[in-house]
């Protein structure tokens, strides 16, 4: 991989964008790609909004009214990606985060905002990259894995399963 290029924007003020957040995301990015061994130099958007607006984005893109985590933008299909004629990257798409939702779902699962907010990154990359997990098979089980990988590269491993207790 040559370059990766993150631009991080925020969209909302209800929630503090703590230090070291958007080179967490930066990190988490070039993680992903490593992983997936992606060749060449790529560009990526990140933008944080609060839970008014990833309703708002959720209802015109996927038609559902409802408040979620993530939401990925990818701009490629197959592998092939618009390029960016300055600079000659790969032009993989966008994360749109709900800050407000990380601090829900972080203080529900019981551990730190940049866990959560690396996760969804992570989640999101790998959408970017063409993985689905709609279907609820075998590339849902392994996206989980890859996202669980990246996190504990980047020393914020899972306190715990993902299996339910009660599967046993």
């Amino acid at each position: 991989m040559d370059k990766i290029k993150v631009n991080i924007t925020s969209k909302q003020k209800d929630v503090k964008i703590p230090t070291g957040l958007r080179m967490l995301i930066r990190r988490c990015c070039n993680a992903v790609l490593k992983m997936e061994g992606f060749e060449g130099s790529v560009e990526v958007g990140v933008t944080f909004v609060n839970n008014k607006q990833i309703k708002e984005l959720n209802a015109i893109y996927r038609k559902n009214d409802s408040v979620t985590d993530v939401l990925s933008f990818p701009m490629g299909e197959n592998g092939k990606y618009d390029i960016n004629p300055a600079t000659g990257a790969k032009i993989l798409g966008d994360i749109v985060i709900s800050m407000e939702k990380a601090v829900e779902q972080a203080e529900r699962f019981g551990h730190s905002l940049q866990r959560e907010v690396g996760y969804l990154t992570a989640h999101s990359m790998l959408h970017l990259l063409g993985y689905d997990h709609e279907d609820n098979g075998l590339q849902r089980i392994r996206m989980r894995e890859k996202e669980e990988l990246v996190m504990t590269q980047l020393g914020l491993p899972s306190s715990s399963s993902y299996v339910m207790k009660d599967e046993f």
